[in-house]
Parts: C-alpha cells; sequence; structure tokens
C-alpha cells in the first residue's frame, strides 16, 4: 500500500439522502477539490466552505472565480452546492491533508465527484485504508484502529460508549502499566548478564518470581474481563422454551415490548421461531420464541418440525429461559426440558403468576407416577438443578400484568455481566484476538515462573519473558505483520 498516494471514497452509507459526503485524502487532495470547485476564498484548515460543485471545463478548471473567465466561451456547468472542510496535515484523521465534501445525498452528484477525482489522479481507498493510515502514521495505535470499526458497528448506545472508552485508549492505558514492569525485568536481566564482570548483582529468584507475579495478575483480571467483553461486543442470543400454552409468546412480547408473536389460547399457535433483538442494559440480546416443546400428534407434521427447531434452538442459546405454568404441577415434558438445562445457564419462569395455582403443594399428592412431579418438593428438578447448578435462576412472572418482568430482567443482566454490573470497568478486553493475545503472554510468564523454579540460566529465561513481551507488543500493534493488519481493515468500510 503506497501511502503518498491520494485516495478516495464514499464516506456515506449507499443509498439517497439529506447529505453525502466524499472523502479525499493525501498530498493531492486540496488540488484535486480544486478543479471541481467554484469558491470565493482560499480553502482555510478546519472551516467549512459554501462552494459550487461544477463540471470542469478542461485539464484546469478556474477556481478562484465565480464566473468564467473573459477569453472563455463555456461557462462551466454548477452541479450542486456543496459544502467543503479541509483538514490539514498533520492535524487530521490520517495526518494527511483531508478534504470533505458535503454535497445532497444523490448517489449520482456523489459518484460524480468521485468520477472526477479518480480522473484527476486519486486512487479509489481499500477498506479501511483512511484509518489504516491513521495507523501506520502513529495517529492511533492498533486497538484505537479496532475501536473505529466497533463504534461504527455498535448496535447499542452502552456498545458505542465502550467503543469510545477503546479509542481515547482506555485498553492500551491499563496495557502500558504492565508491558512497563515486564520491559523494567528484561532490562534488569540483561544487564546482569551483559555487565557480570563489572561487578553487577545477578537478580535472585525470589525476586523474579516476585516481579513476574506483579505482571501476572493484572494480565490474569485482564484476561477475565473478556467474559463480559465478548457479550458487550458480540450480544447474546436467549432462547424461551416451554410446553404449550404456558404463556411463551406472552412473556416474549412483554420483553420485546410490543406485540411480535401471536398469542391465542389454543396449544401449538408458535410453530416457527421467531426472533427479535432487543437492549438489556445496552446489550444486545436476540429473543427467541419457540414452538412448544410436547409429543407431537403423528399426523402433526407442522408442529413436529417447529418442535425440532425449538430443540435447535435451546441448543445453541448462550442462555434459556425454561417457561411453566404456575398454576399446575409439573408433568413429564417440564421435568424433560429441566434436565436439559441442568449442566446450562438458564432462568427458570414460573409464568401466570397473576392467576390461583389449582394445585396445592401441601394437600394435594402427587398425580404422577415420577415422585418429582410434585413443585413444591424439595427434589423437584426446578430445586435439584438449583442446588447442583447456581447459574439456574428461578422467578415468578405474570406475561399479562408484567409482574415480575423487572426481576426478569436484572435476572438475565447478572448472567451476562455478573460482577461487571457493580465494577463498571474500563479498558477490558472485547476481541477474540485480544484475548488469545492476552492468553499467550500469560502462558510465556507460565514458562518463565517455571524456569525460574528449575535455576534455568538467565539467558533462557529471557527467552519466556521476550515471548511475553511480543504478545503485548501485537495488541497496540508495535510488532504486528503486515497479514494481521490486512485481515483487521479488510473488515472496515471503505471510506473510513
Amino acid at each position: 500500500m503506497n501511502l503518498d498516494d491520494t485516495i478516495v471514497a464514499i464516506a456515506t452509507p449507499p443509498g439517497r439522502g439529506g447529505i453525502g459526503v466524499v472523502r479525499l485524502a493525501g498530498p493531492a487532495a486540496r488540488a484535486i477539490a480544486h478543479t471541481m470547485l467554484r469558491r470565493t476564498r482560499v480553502l482555510e484548515p478546519n472551516r467549512p466552505h459554501l462552494c459550487d460543485l461544477i463540471e470542469p471545463c478542461g485539464a484546469v478548471t478556474p477556481a478562484l472565480q465565480t464566473s468564467a473567465p473573459a477569453n472563455s466561451t463555456q461557462t462551466p456547468t454548477r452541479i450542486d452546492e456543496v459544502l467543503v472542510t479541509y483538514f490539514a496535515k498533520p492535524h487530521s484523521y490520517t495526518t494527511d491533508d483531508i478534504i470533505e465534501i458535503s454535497a445532497h445525498g444523490s448517489p449520482v452528484v456523489l459518484r460524480h465527484i468521485l468520477e472526477l477525482s479518480l480522473a484527476q489522479g486519486a486512487r479509489l481507498a481499500e477498506p479501511g485504508e483512511f484509518t489504516m493510515r491513521a495507523f501506520l502514521n502513529g495517529r492511533l495505535d492498533l486497538t484505537q484502529a479496532e475501536a473505529v470499526r466497533d463504534l461504527i458497528d455498535s448496535q447499542t448506545l452502552f456498545q458505542a460508549k465502550v467503543a469510545a472508552q477503546q479509542l481515547e485508549g482506555a485498553l492500551s492505558n491499563r496495557l502500558k502499566p504492565i508491558k512497563q514492569k515486564l520491559i523494567d525485568l528484561v532490562v534488569l536481566l540483561e544487564a546482569g548478564i551483559d555487565f557480570a564482570e563489572d561487578d553487577i548483582s545477578v537478580v535472585p529468584d525470589a525476586t523474579i518470581l516476585v516481579r513476574i507475579q506483579q505482571i501476572r495478575t493484572p494480565l490474569q483480571q485482564l484476561a477475565a474481563t473478556f467474559t463480559y467483553g465478548k457479550i458487550v461486543h458480540q450480544g447474546l442470543t436467549l432462547a424461551i422454551v416451554g410446553r404449550p400454552n404456558v404463556g411463551k409468546s406472552s412473556l416474549f412480547n412483554r420483553l420485546v415490548e410490543r406485540e411480535r408473536s401471536i398469542v391465542t389460547p389454543q396449544p401449538g399457535t408458535t410453530r416457527d421461531l421467531i426472533s427479535e433483538t432487543v437492549a438489556i442494559a445496552g446489550i444486545p440480546v436476540e429473543l427467541v420464541d419457540t414452538a412448544g416443546i410436547r409429543q407431537a400428534p403423528d399426523d402433526a407434521e407442522a408442529e413436529t418440525l417447529g418442535i425440532k427447531k425449538s430443540m435447535e434452538a435451546l441448543a445453541d442459546a448462550d442462555l434459556v429461559l425454561v417457561v411453566i405454568d404456575h398454576t399446575q404441577p409439573l408433568n413429564e415434558e417440564d421435568n424433560e426440558l429441566l434436565r436439559l438445562v441442568q449442566s446450562r445457564p438458564a432462568i427458570v419462569i414460573e409464568n401466570k403468576s397473576d392467576l390461583p395455582s389449582s394445585y396445592d403443594c401441601r394437600t394435594k399428592p402427587d398425580n404422577l407416577s415420577r415422585p418429582t412431579t410434585n413443585p413444591c418438593s424439595a427434589d423437584t428438578p426446578v430445586r435439584q438443578a438449583a442446588h447442583r447448578q447456581p447459574a439456574i435462576t428461578r422467578i415468578q412472572t405474570s406475561a399479562i400484568t408484567g409482574e415480575g418482568i423487572p426481576a426478569l430482567r436484572a435476572a438475565i443482566l447478572n448472567h451476562i455481566a455478573g460482577d461487571f454490573t457493580t465494577t463498571q470497568e474500563t479498558g477490558f478486553l472485547t476481541s477474540l484476538r485480544h484475548h488469545k493475545l492476552v492468553t499467550d503472554a500469560l502462558t510465556a510468564l507460565d514458562a518463565a515462573t517455571n524456569a525460574v523454579a528449575a535455576r534455568i540460566p538467565h539467558e533462557m529465561l529471557l527467552l519466556d519473558l521476550y515471548s511475553s513481551l511480543r504478545p503485548l507488543d501485537e495488541i497496540t500493534g508495535a510488532t504486528t505483520t503486515d497479514d494481521i493488519l490486512n485481515l483487521i481493515f479488510s473488515t472496515f468500510c471503505i471510506g473510513k
């Protein structure tokens, strides 16, 4: 990639709109812009200028005039009235000269500006090339460059805030003192090796172990943030399952806050998966309403297919809501679902809590042969699961009145965020690439610790320490290869 080229791209999404922006960056950006603009004064940095977009009358278009020159027989044709902003190097996004032309959002006009720029020697920008130039020119480090993409892709305000923190350098600032401690240890050991004849003392093993632990502890804490950060970045899928007519679709509608799924008193209304994405505490959650799970009649082919899809949704979901009917005893279908989710993150919902229960645990005997069908007994699957698997929570709700819905949202958030709901920690890991590199650094530190315990010479110990430093450099881009850079920036949109 030639950084001396002048590149151009349409920076706004495809389609018609009130405004569309074309961005030029590079040494010839101003000269190219002059050929298509009629303006009354010289472009000044960081100030918008109202200009006419014109059709050039030849190789060079008179720029500083409001009408055609006296010796000209042709007046440049005005195409649009545009707002032009000039960002002078190095005080721009890429540290190059940048021209942004804001025109009316007609695809024809924007494409014409693009074609005029290409005709004057500009090159069409590659995906993410503007941000890559910002990185290569030292304007951003790699974590900040990746945060630009995350900010553009954010679906909720919270995701945007997290990306903005990364763009401000939250992750880089958290890594900086960790890297510095590692570098200090490397320098200390290198000095002990290089200047041993000058009576510089060799660092005791106990001191080395303490200093390695001082590096390892904050790295472990950073690695632990990925569980939450991945969910913040990607969101999660939540499947609502249960037997027919327990109120799954009503609960689904209550959570999405609109009548998205059809609700009727007849069991088995939902035959296919219905999904909707909502934000819970700023985290995108894809809710999936499923067909009621039961033993379908042999001639009910559509219902059988719906039940099969329900089981697939249950298997694929990050979190499962198992809905049971508060007014009825557990039956075999309820028990089977509860057994399926015992080893998974799940919330058991006793729906229809606004209705009186027709089943009194204190007076009525178990009406099924299995002893685990009594919902009030200590050995029910719900209670067993809650005892063996702390991830399962039990909540009473009414999808009709809204009772228990705030508690359900809080329980979902607790499954998502855990302790992060109160800490509000910044600078956490949201990228799988970053998490892998931090894990690689920790692995190398473990090897260094074992080397000290085995009394391996410091020359060999340093290899492990360098192996720990290298992944941390790759996070910020200090030692990143071209292949990794191309892979990262190829996921950007053209024009950013």
